[in-house]
Formats: structure tokens, sequence, C-alpha cells
């Protein structure tokens, strides 16, 4: 199904009438949408797959999409669930995570999964750290130094004094250049 042109033009439109709407969704995520929605049309009504294209309306989709999407944002913020805190652009923990990239790149011998998992956990983990003040789950884990942000923020800038290079761009992509690896698109 998904290499005919009435799937691949499905998908066009549903992500055009999701950007009208202001809704981004990855591309992977509507194909499987419709895919599911094809199928099913075609399942209930004992109709091949292509002719249920007919019954397609990439408006009405994107309608269900979006409201999906308000509904889940809704309720996440109603539940405390949101965003973790965003540290400032020359965080030197930020620094940190950015400068393992390359040599995570070269220890792994350029495996993204491994890469990209390592930065989502070490990311995830300064996050975390950066929030331990009000989480009443890591009262007392973090011994006798406790929950001192700050502190923590100092050290890492003694350790490593020029942080704020890993927040230029041709910097970064030189150390992973450096490293043996380039990103392309294909």
């Amino acid at each position: 199904m998904r290499n005919t042109k009435a799937f691949k033009e499905a998908v066009a439109q549903t992500l055009t009438e999701l950007a009208h709407r202001g809704v981004t969704l990855a591309p992977a995520t509507v194909e499987d949408t419709i895919e599911k929605n094809i199928s099913t049309v075609a399942e209930r009504l004992r109709i091949q797959t292509r002719s249920a294209w007919r019954y397609f309306d990439a408006a009405a989709l994107a309608d269900r999409l979006a409201q999906s999407q308000a509904s889940y944002e809704e309720s996440s913020s109603e539940k405390g669930v949101g965003q973790a805190p965003m540290p400032p652009i020359d965080n030197p923990e930020l620094a940190l995570v950015l400068a393992g990239v390359p040599d995570s790149l070269a220890q792994t011998g350029g495996d993204l999964y491994a890469v990209i998992i390592n930065v989502a956990v070490n990311a995830w983990m300064a996050g975390h750290i950066h929030g331990e003040d009000g989480c009443t789950g890591c009262d007392g884990s973090r011994g006798p130094a406790g929950h001192d942000w700050e502190a923590r923020m100092r050290t890492i800038t003694e350790l490593q004094p020029n942080v704020t290079k890993w927040f230029d761009r041709d910097v970064w992509t030189r150390a992973v250049n450096d490293a043996g690896y380039t990103v392309a698109r294909r």
C-alpha cells in the first residue's frame, strides 16, 4: 500500500492540512495512521484496499489528528506533566552532553542509535538533576553534597572552562568530522 501513488498523495495532503492547522507530526506517524485507516475501511466494508481510497478525506483526518494532539497536550498539562526545565543555552552540563557526541560516535564506531541513547540518557539525567530540588523522590539521594545545582555547574566549568565552544555549530561539526564521521542527508 505504501508504494502506491494514492498513498503518497494522501500523506502529502494530510501533512499539508496539518500544517494549515499549525500541527506538526512526523511523516511516519501520518503514514501509519493512514495505512491503518484505509486497511480498516477496506476490512469493514469488505472491499479491496484500492477501493477504500474513495473514502479518504485528508482534511477530516487532519482535523482528527489535530484534535487528538490537542487533547493529549491538555490531558498532560492537567496531570502536571510538562516539559523538563530547559537549561540556559550556555549551560555547562548541556555543553558536556553536546561535547560527548563526537566521542560517542568514535567509541561506538558510528552507531547512531547508541549515540542517541547516550545523549538522551545524559540529557534526561541533566534535566532531572536540575529539577531535583522539587523532586520528593530524590531527597537524600545526592549524598552529603545535597542538591546544590549551582555548585555542580561551577565544578563542570572548572573541569572544562571553555564550555561555550560547544554551542558553536562549526566547532561541533569539526569535532564530529575529526572523529571520522559526517552527517549527510540521503
